[in-house]
């Protein structure tokens, strides 16, 4: 009886050995490769002076830097996937600097800090307010912005870059100090108006699979990794990863940005006209045409959120089975 007690543990022990060098060995074949520009090392930065109008202050417009060619396609302003919420808006006769987004020193290096703020722009004795979430995100943003993008904040807005792979996993550092303040809703008025709910971060990886017909732009959703972020952190989250699901209309597509009606991203189409991206559909099996990231402080629509939230980014990076 002894025996065969020794024999049967044995034989346990060996499978739970045996299970974790299996587990291990398959942690061991995933590779994970950089974003281009996504550990934000090199920013590129314009001083703009705005309008006498509204005070004439020179402030700084933060960009992540440029390079030569971003997965094979050049782009405006050099090559670097990312834009971010700042920027520089025009509007009758006034420029005015938005910036929600800036470099900030983490140890020997950089990272990227996104806080949502509400700036007050004093105008002919009469102070606006507008509330701007930090955002960074791959796609090209309108320089200027303008009036004609303000009843739609999304026209502004080339979203993703042509991307073709299928990665498992996004994976970055990440730090959050996430308030319990009100949100609030402010786009140039006089007045704040009050929203109910409470604001978050958010992470997002959409994958889509693209084609025009007629001047409209349509797609396919085929993968989508999503988290928000809910609570503050006391340090940085290394390494952190967001899974990618491919799944399709009888998967569990009930998270947080799966709802394929849930947001209005536009695109260039080829005659060179801003369109909405009609998402008709979800086939997981496809290879993606294109890839958007967006990382921010916040999960609003435009001009609404929380002052004082911020988000802070460091390496994004993708994983992918060996």
């Amino acid at each position: 009886m002894n025996e065969n007690k020794i024999i049967a543990g044995t034989l346990i022990a060996g499978l739970i050995l045996t299970f974790l060098f299996i587990a291990l060995g398959l942690k061991a074949q995933e590779r994970i490769e950089s974003v281009p520009y996504g550990d934000f090392e090199q920013w590129t930065v314009r001083y703009i002076k705005e309008s006498a109008l509204i005070g004439g202050k020179t402030k700084a417009l933060y960009m992540v830097a440029e390079s030569d060619t971003v997965y094979g396609t050049r782009y405006q302003r050099g090559d670097s996937p990312w834009s971010t919420g700042n920027a520089l808006a025009q509007g009758l006769g006034v420029n005015k600097v938005s910036v929600s987004v800036t470099p900030e020193k983490r140890g020997e290096g950089y990272c990227c800090r996104m806080e949502t703020r509400l700036d007050t722009v004093r105008a002919v004795g009469i102070n606006l307010k507008v509330l701007a979430t930090g955002s960074l995100y791959t796609g090209i943003l309108a320089d200027p912005v303008t009036l004609a993008h303000s009843s739609d904040p999304s026209s502004a807005i080339n979203m993703g870059v042509p991307f073709t792979r299928r990665p498992k996993a996004l994976m970055l550092d990440y730090k959050a100090q996430i308030t319990d303040g009100q949100i609030i809703y402010a786009n140039a008025d006089t007045k704040v108006r009050k929203v109910a709910g409470r604001d978050k971060g958010q992470i997002v990886l959409i994958l889509q699979h693209r084609w025009e017909e007629n001047g409209h732009v349509y797609a396919y959703r085929v993968g989508t990794a999503t988290e928000y972020i809910s609570q503050s952190t006391s340090d940085w989250v290394n390494n952190h990863r967001v899974e990618v699901s491919y799944c399709d209309t009888s998967g569990d597509c009930d998270r947080p940005w799966h709802d394929l009606s849930n947001h209005r991203f536009k695109t260039r189409n080829s005659k060179g006209k801003m369109v909405l991206i009609e998402e008709v559909g979800w086939r997981g099996d496809l290879s993606p045409t294109h890839m958007v990231i967006q990382i921010q402080s916040g999960s609003q629509q435009p001009f609404t959120g929380c002052p004082g939230n911020i988000v802070w980014c460091d390496n994004i990076r993708l994983v992918y089975d060996e």
